[in-house]
């Protein structure tokens, strides 16, 4: 691996966080220091965390970033469930995202086995 910028997890987190702002551009104003607020912290902390552990020393301390990562992911679901219940996202526009969270999730679970089968 050369950087971060070579993971698949990362590009595509990336571009999650590209879909999170456009789509919590939609949302109620009122909800601007509230769940638009909470919702687009935690997609930039995804892959964040990604190229912070990736530029670490250590595989263990990329391991541990790696699983901050998954926990901002669970997060970022939790409130597009929310939003849905809220009716600020429609259902298909849920499906769409869930399942790229699906593929995250997948992508970074199988990075950290890799990590720790060295």
């Amino acid at each position: 691996m050369k950087t971060h910028r070579d993971l698949d997890a990362w590009k595509n987190a990336i571009a999650l966080v590209t879909d999170v702002y456009k789509i919590t551009k939609g949302f109620p104003s009122d909800e601007k220091y509230g769940l638009i607020s909470q919702i687009r912290r935690s997609a930039v902390s995804i892959p964040s965390n990604i190229a912070e552990g990736a530029g670490r020393n250590h595989d263990k301390e990329f391991i541990q970033f790696l699983y901050i990562a998954l926990g901002s992911l669970s997060e970022l679901e939790t409130q597009m469930i929310i939003s849905c219940n809220l009716d600020f996202i429609n259902k298909t526009m849920f499906d769409e995202l869930n399942s790229k969270f699906i593929s995250i999730r997948n992508q970074i679970s199988g990075l950290i086995k890799y990590l720790k089968g060295k």
